[in-house]
């Protein structure tokens, strides 16, 4: 069966876990420290991101995500970063199903996307960095 990217996303989609902006806000605000990671490409960003973002694309995410400065200098092993939450972001939310998914293969056990993304952070008023 051949499907388009839509078609790919709505089909992992039940096997993914998400938060929606609400959630992610009050964790934020509970933990400044949570792992939020960004996964637009640079260019996109240039509209902003939520305060305290990594910035890792989705063209490199699953190889570059434990070498990540400020994930490295956190978690000593890739064990130890694998058992923390991660909440993945994009535009709208359909890349960081497939990136959530990638990384539960991988055996991150507490992934999350962020549904609506950057849009719904925006479309709330939330701070965003510039």
């Amino acid at each position: 069966m051949v499907m388009n990217g839509s078609e790919l996303v709505e089909s992992i989609r039940p096997q993914v876990q998400e938060v929606d902006i609400q959630e992610l806000k009050a964790i934020i605000e509970e933990n400044p420290q949570a792992i939020v990671i960004d996964i637009r490409e640079a260019a996109e960003t240039n509209a902003g991101s939520i305060p305290n973002a990594l910035l890792i694309p989705r063209g490199i995410l699953e190889m570059q995500i434990s070498s990540h400065a400020s994930i490295s200098e956190r978690f000593a092993t890739l064990e130890l970063l694998s058992e923390q939450p991660i909440y993945l972001l994009c535009r709208s939310g359909a890349r960081t199903i497939l990136s959530a998914f990638s990384l539960q293969q991988m055996g991150f056990k507490d992934v999350y996307s962020v549904a609506g993304g950057f849009l719904a952070w925006q479309a709330a008023g939330y701070d965003c960095t510039n």
